[in-house]
């Protein structure tokens, strides 16, 4: 998968991948963004589209949860964090939700994996259940289309099951982001008896 701004720097024009395209030896995936058609798709394609797509952009919320399997939602669009001043970039494919995180709370918990030989930005699991807490309203422009408390507690639950998130860690997030008096007793129930 590349874009074309990649190819245009090795020294492939744009005219040399349109008689590809039309040859059929690339795949056009989205404007500007290119992939052989023969290249095995991960089931994380999507996100490696959107990454291509938006490479200042960390995947988070519904589609960080999917990524760790803490959860059997399927999400409908690839969930993504920016800066508060960044540039919305205009996509259409994949369908691509962008949410805005501060400074601090958008470089906190980024991990880098591998999907299709792209890197993808993915938060780790403790802090996509501490985002999810934050996300949890369903009110007010700041939570359009907001994944809701069911989920953030499905991911709680299945990142303490599966050992995939410590206690400590979902609470020091929690702290950093403001949001510990709300996910203080949610996290104390489900470690009472553990």
């Amino acid at each position: 998968m590349a874009r074309l701004s990649e190819f245009t720097r090795v020294g492939i024009t744009a005219a040399t991948i349109s008689r590809m395209k039309e040859n059929g030896l690339v795949l056009q995936l989205g404007r500007g963004l290119y992939q052989l058609p023969d290249a095995p798709l991960d089931a994380n394609h999507s996100l490696a589209e959107a990454s291509k797509l938006v490479p200042i952009g960390t995947i988070c919320l519904v589609s960080a949860l999917a990524f760790h399997d803490l959860t059997d939602t399927i999400p409908s669009r690839v969930w993504m964090a920016i800066g508060p001043k960044d540039r919305r970039p205009n996509t259409t494919h994949p369908p691509i939700q962008f949410v805005r995180f501060g400074d601090k709370v958008l470089r906190a918990g980024v991990e880098a994996h591998s999907i299709e030989s792209v890197t993808v930005r993915v938060y780790n699991p403790a802090k996509t259940v501490v985002d999810m807490f934050r996300y949890r309203a369903s009110a007010g422009r700041r939570y359009q289309r907001s994944p809701g408390l069911n989920l953030a507690l499905e991911g709680l639950g299945a990142a303490l099951r599966q050992r995939k998130a410590t206690p400590s860690e979902i609470a020091r997030f929690a702290t950093d982001a403001g949001v510990w008096r709300v996910v203080q007793p949610y996290l104390q129930a489900m470690t009472a008896n553990a």
